[in-house]
């Protein structure tokens, strides 16, 4: 089975080399860079055994995207403390949202009757969040989505499809990204808010699509990892009006 790796960071704006990966399920670091080449160089290292091969990176690579600890601890925070993230923060709110179904969607009036074939009257729903974000967007501040689709949507995802209205009324941008272009854009398959570019509130899922909790990261490296998905996928998105009629297109 392939290995589960990320992408944590380059030491190359320009061709990607050196560059640090992650397993996430073993917590192995990949480092891939130039090799060490010169017979006199490679004469003088201990315990290099046949099939190794030496490279060479920067300090700096290792120190910007290496681990940090032997054992990573996750700084996990309360559902009332996320909430609070969404007033306390100073200019943007961006979310990724890569699920196939959310199991708290299904539970709820409005998609009962989406999937009765019954259309959704979204005024009134949610009224207290929705008051929120109207007051936060009142003050200059920005909340964004990608959402990852597939081809053919999940029921879940055609659900938020139109959920996308109450959200883009009370001030959100909702786009949409299909998950083929997700995934040669090398997304990671995580659900996360970046909050004005510095703090990551990464949304934990169990194996039933329930939230599990929420980690805080504030990690500048890990910070950045996140934000340069956020921009790839933001190029790359379409509003969500777009593939909700080439959906109906097809119908």
């Amino acid at each position: 089975m392939a290995r589960r790796l990320r992408f944590n960071g380059t030491g190359s704006g320009v061709n990607g080399c050196p560059s640090v990966h992650e397993d996430l399920d073993s917590g192995e670091v990949i480092v891939h860079g130039p090799a060490l080449t010169d017979p006199a160089d490679i004469g003088q290292l201990r315990h290099l055994n046949e099939g190794e091969v030496p490279i060479v990176v920067p300090r700096e690579l290792l120190v910007d995207f290496g681990p940090k600890e032997v054992t990573r601890m996750p700084d996990i925070i309360g559902l009332d403390e996320f909430d609070r993230l969404f007033t306390q923060f100073e200019h943007t709110a961006w979310r990724l949202e890569t699920r196939r179904r959310y199991a708290s969607d299904e539970v709820t009036d409005t998609y009962a009757q989406f999937t009765r074939g019954e259309p959704v009257n979204w005024d009134g729903v949610d009224a207290a969040w929705c008051a929120e974000r109207r007051a936060q967007t009142a003050l200059g501040k920005r909340f964004e989505r990608v959402r990852i689709i597939d081809n053919p949507p999940t029921a879940g995802q055609l659900y938020l499809l139109d959920n996308a209205r109450r959200n883009s009324a009370v001030g959100e941008r909702i786009s949409s990204l299909w998950r083929a272009d997700a995934d040669r854009l090398g997304l990671p398959a995580e659900d996360f808010w970046l909050f004005d570019s510095r703090l990551v509130a990464l949304l934990n899922f169990d194996a039933a699509d329930n939230l599990l909790n929420v980690e805080l990261i504030t990690e500048p490296a890990a910070v950045l990892r996140y934000a340069r998905a956020r921009d790839a996928a933001m190029h790359h998105a379409v509003p969500y009006e777009q593939v909700a009629a080439q959906l109906a297109a097809k119908e």
